[in-house]
């Protein structure tokens, strides 16, 4: 069974943010970014447990090669995304949104 993954805004904020300054960094790299995003997002519709648990219900996935990472929650019947943020970051950033 597979669940319907849903971005707050934030998230999908999160995202533009990061596709944008990849890009303005190398050419193709935010293309790169959006590929790995998509890939985790089918994941997570698949199969929502397969990442532990970081901080109460919140699970983290990390990109590959990207120092990003898509924080969510696996509800019964949804997968929400909260931030898709670059590892540096501080954690109050992403648990300010659960």
């Amino acid at each position: 069974m597979t669940l319907p993954v849903t971005l707050r805004p934030e998230a999908a904020s999160d995202a533009r943010d990061a596709f944008a300054n990849l890009e303005a960094t190398r050419a193709g790299l935010g293309g790169r970014f959006k590929t790995q995003l998509a890939e985790i997002l089918e994941r997570l519709e698949a199969t929502p447990e397969l990442y532990g648990v970081l901080w109460q219900d919140v699970r983290a996935v990390r990109f590959r090669r990207l120092r990003y990472l898509v924080y969510y929650v696996a509800h019964a019947d949804r997968v929400e995304v909260l931030a898709v943020l670059h590892g540096s970051r501080d954690a109050s950033t992403w648990q300010s949104r659960v």
